[in-house]
């Protein structure tokens, strides 16, 4: 850990590459130990991940999340333009980074926030809100961890039940935060 924060701040290193060259290095050094400890990872968490996270970033470079934004901005009345951000940040933040999310939504906010109609700490936190409560969703970093894990016997109802929560929470919450944080 030491070598990876000197590494990365210290030298500037890339974080990934200088994180998986050092547990190269640790499973050539503690052979028998690495070959356990790679029987314990759920392989299927981190394809999902991975997957989701290159097919979430593909959009992003292909500019459709820009583009959400952007068709948003063309609304006329800034509480519905609140309120589809919202929706857009905790639907692709069930499958992406919420930070990320944020950083790319909250720029698009911008226009009708400074027309004062809305108050910027009330879209931020109702943003934020809708964004990060779908974080539980299996097809994110944090649900597939869980599902991974869980006990063998139980992922697949674990699976099962952070579907139908992330699916939930997609629905509901971004109206609900933009009602609390934003219209109230």
């Amino acid at each position: 850990m030491v070598l990876l924060v000197v590494g990365t701040t210290v030298l500037s290193l890339d974080t990934g590459l200088f994180a998986l060259t050092l547990a190269a290095a640790l499973a050539i050094v503690f052979r028998a130990t690495a070959q356990r400890a790679a029987k314990e990872i759920a392989w299927p968490a981190v394809l999902l991940v991975c997957g989701i996270v290159t097919y979430i970033a593909l959009l992003e470079r292909l500019g459709v999340v820009d583009s959400l934004g952007e068709r948003i901005a063309l609304v006329g009345a800034p509480l519905l333009a609140a309120l589809l951000i919202c929706y857009v940040g905790g639907v692709v933040s069930a499958f992406a980074s919420t930070t990320g999310i944020l950083g790319a939504l909250m720029p698009l906010a911008a226009p009708f926030l400074a027309s004062g109609s809305i108050t910027t700490a009330g879209m931020v936190i109702a943003l934020a809100s809708a964004s990060t409560i779908v974080d539980a969703s299996p097809f994110s970093t944090n649900g597939a961890l869980v599902v991974a894990n869980a006990p063998e016997p139980l992922q697949a109802q674990t699976y099962r039940g952070l579907l139908r929560w992330g699916a939930s929470v997609c629905v509901l919450a971004p109206g609900a935060a933009w009602l609390a944080f934003v219209v109230i």
